[in-house]
């Protein structure tokens, strides 16, 4: 059974409540599709009037991030129960801007990858190389370990449901873009990490991302691969750009 495409938008610190709602309703027509599914992962205190804005459409709501604990003293936390109340499907997970500004590590990542889970959230769990790791040859090294500790405990049920955003941290918002050939290599070999953990069926059902300046011109050629399900897309999401992405056949 072929692998059904998935593109996300990433917002990061981006649009107020009420951009948020006005961009909405222009990419609203634009993003209509049957061929995958399409998601929106905007800030949080845009989530409750995203959610409204979206109603009845194709699109669905996701989370930037949110915490491992149920409730408690963490000031400025969000919980999944809080996400999954307002209407959220999806939380992205470990983002490289995540665990470069606030110190998030892989065994973080896997506390919220099954706190998520537990919740019937869909966790994309992101993962990705600096250029001095490519540069030294160690990519595959380095994602193979940042998915073996965000998948601990994991089960192979839920992973098969999980997104991994593959996106190498020296493309993400400069323009550079991994070739066609570097995004596959990756893609697989995160692919073949799921094999070995879990099995070929689990492999063969989980749903990679590509991201790092996907645009319209290279979503094609991306989304083509045989291991590449869609992208996690950063800036053109914002745009009426994000239209073309979805809509790349």
């Amino acid at each position: 059974m072929a692998r059904r495409k998935i593109i996300a938008g990433n917002w990061k610190m981006n649009m107020t409540p009420t951009q948020a709602v006005a961009l909405i309703e222009k990419l609203k027509p634009l993003v209509v599709t049957e061929d995958a599914d399409v998601v929106f992962c905007v800030p949080a205190i845009d989530i409750i009037p995203a959610v409204e804005a979206t109603k009845g459409t194709n699109i669905e709501i996701g989370a930037e991030n949110m915490y491992f604990e149920e409730s408690g003293a963490y000031t400025g936390e969000i919980s999944p129960a809080m996400l999954t109340d307002a209407g959220v499907k999806y939380v992205i997970i470990g983002h490289s801007e995540r665990r470069e500004y606030f110190a998030e590590t892989d065994e973080t990542v896997n506390k919220k990858v099954l706190k998520a889970f537990e919740h019937g959230l869909t966790p994309i769990i992101c993962c990705g190389e600096s250029l001095t790791q490519r540069e030294q040859g160690i990519t595959i090294d380095w994602i193979r370990q940042q998915i073996k500790i965000a998948f601990l405990n994991v089960t192979a049920e839920q992973a098969a449901k999980a997104v991994i955003a593959y996106e190498p941290i020296w493309a993400i918002g400069t323009g550079k873009v991994a070739t066609t050939e570097q995004a596959q290599e990756v893609c697989a070999a995160i692919r073949a990490c799921i094999a070995e953990i879990y099995d070929d069926a689990t492999a063969a059902a989980i749903r990679i991302q590509y991201g790092g300046s996907v645009s319209a011109a290279s979503a094609p050629e991306l989304f083509a691969q045989a291991d590449i399900d869609g992208g996690l897309v950063g800036g053109a999401s914002l745009k009426e750009d994000f239209g073309a992405i979805v809509n790349y056949k």
